[in-house]
């Protein structure tokens, strides 16, 4: 694993339209669905960034429970991503959390501290630079 000043994850073609995400032990397959030309092999880009979201939010959220002794039990969240154009993209993504076990009061304050404290959601508020390049050629094997 790199050093703390960065996290990589590598991806590598898999048939025609698919990549797959290979992140320490785990993988996760990236496609498009048949009716947007690919193979429907697994879920889009956006949708795993929706996913990305939730999932560091709610990882987030989970800790400050713990950190404050407060029970959460059986809590789920909808990430939604509501488009933009010129370019597409997401202009706004809710994060929508419900936890019955929860107290109301309880959860609100444990749902602005993930919102704080979130990373994936801390860096998508910011912005930031994204950048593309060729890789530099590897060595081919045998030589």
């Amino acid at each position: 694993m790199a050093g703390m000043d960065e996290m990589t994850v590598a991806l590598a073609q898999s048939g025609q339209t698919a990549s797959i995400a290979s992140i320490r032990d785990y993988t996760i397959v990236i496609d498009r669905p048949s009716s947007h030309g690919g193979s429907d092999a697994g879920p889009m880009g956006g949708e795993t960034l929706l996913a990305a979201v939730g999932g560091c939010f709610m990882s987030t959220l989970y800790a400050a429970a713990q950190a404050r002794s407060i029970p959460v039990e059986g809590a789920t969240c909808r990430v939604t991503g509501v488009f933009a154009a010129n370019p597409r993209r997401f202009g706004t993504i809710r994060i929508e959390v419900a936890c019955d076990s929860c107290p109301p009061a309880d959860l609100g304050h444990l749902v602005e501290v993930a919102e704080r404290g979130c990373l994936v959601a801390a860096t998508l508020r910011q912005g930031m630079e994204v950048t593309a390049s060729v890789a530099a050629p590897r060595a081919h094997a045998g030589q």
